[in-house]
């Protein structure tokens, strides 16, 4: 699904149209490519002369907050109802970034739902629900800003691409694709990022600035998980870590500090699937990686209440941490032939 003309139509091809008041809002802990991606579109759409806003439902990790435009980004908090509703009630158009159903936004999901507003759904996930009027979908794309890239140039607008712009773009491909080396890196994410290349963009910095940006805590909690918490399954080729609110607690640990943790136990050697178990009071929350041909979406799906990628997935669970465990351990027999298979 692919409304890039429609979505042209409703934005304007030109600036010096009429402006409108847009928001832009993605999931909740939002990581590179949904700051990237939002903010990216919200310079390109400033540049086509509309007031633009963009709304995440709950904070993120300063590891983004260099990004360009990251100053006026509102994260939702109850002390903030009001103004927010009040800023979708007042909405022209809505894009809706780098997430396909509205339970990912949390609070905002009602307020999304119920705007009188256009909205825009823009997204490279698998199983999408229907709630927007316009869609920009792709679920062989590699990031959801290579997305937001697609429809500046294909709009006619590859001109008003800048340096700010590209940074923020550039980030969210860089880290979807896992610094381009996944298996969704393609000849159209290499052309993409020698694209935004050709703007003169700092590509040290941007790495630098989102991976060698880490607090002395988040180090000490991280020497903690891999000495004391990762657990490793040979005969399943499983690994995983799970850590409780009082572990979290003792770290100081902010939004962003657990993001990437589960790839230290898919790097174990031998390792095809790898899951991490935080307790996020309210619920807890997994997240699931693979390699080859082995998917954790379905698995997360059938068991979790999640979804995601073939081999980057995530889900949740009302039970207990120590009753979720169990639960994870207790179905990976069905799943031991295929992971024995997997290469």
């Amino acid at each position: 699904m692919q409304d890039i003309e429609a979505i042209g139509a409703v934005i304007g091809k030109h600036p010096g149209g009429p402006a409108q008041t847009v928001l832009i809002t993605t999931h909740q802990n939002p990581d590179a490519d949904a700051m990237g991606s939002s903010l990216g579109l919200a310079g390109y759409l400033r540049k086509k002369g509309h007031r633009v806003t963009v709304v995440t439902p709950t904070d993120y990790g300063q590891n983004l907050h260099w990004m360009p435009g990251n100053e006026g980004v509102i994260a939702f908090d109850e002390k903030q109802r009001v103004a927010v509703s009040q800023l979708f009630d007042e909405a022209d158009l809505i894009f809706c970034l780098d997430f396909s159903a509205l339970d990912r936004i949390r609070e905002l999901g009602p307020l999304v739902r119920q705007s009188r507003a256009r909205k825009v759904m823009i997204d490279h996930h698998l199983e999408p629900e229907s709630f927007a009027d316009l869609t920009l979908w792709d679920p062989t794309a590699a990031a959801t800003a290579e997305l937001v890239y697609r429809l500046i140039v294909e709009l006619g607008d590859r001109d008003l691409l800048d340096v700010p712009i590209a940074e923020c773009l550039y980030s969210g491909l860089m880290t979807d694709t896992g610094s381009f080396r996944h298996s969704n890196t393609t000849g159209n994410v290499h052309r993409m990022a020698a694209n935004l290349l050709d703007l003169n963009i700092d590509v040290s910095s941007i790495h630098r600035r989102i991976f060698d940006n880490v607090s002395l805590d988040k180090f000490r909690m991280l020497g903690y998980v891999l000495n004391e918490k990762l657990k490793v399954l040979p005969q399943y080729r499983f690994a995983y870590i799970t850590l409780t609110d009082a572990e979290l607690k003792r770290y100081r640990s902010k939004t962003g500090d657990t993001e990437g943790m589960v790839n230290y136990a898919l790097a174990v050697e031998g390792v095809v699937m790898a899951c991490i178990l935080i307790d996020r009071v309210d619920e807890i929350r997994l997240s699931f990686r693979s390699v080859g041909d082995f998917s954790v979406r379905e698995l997360a799906s059938t068991h979790f209440n999640g979804g995601g990628h073939r081999n980057a997935a995530g889900g949740r669970s009302k039970s207990s941490l120590a009753e979720t465990e169990q639960k994870l351990l207790s179905i990976l027999p069905d799943y031991q032939q295929k992971l024995a298979e997997t290469v």
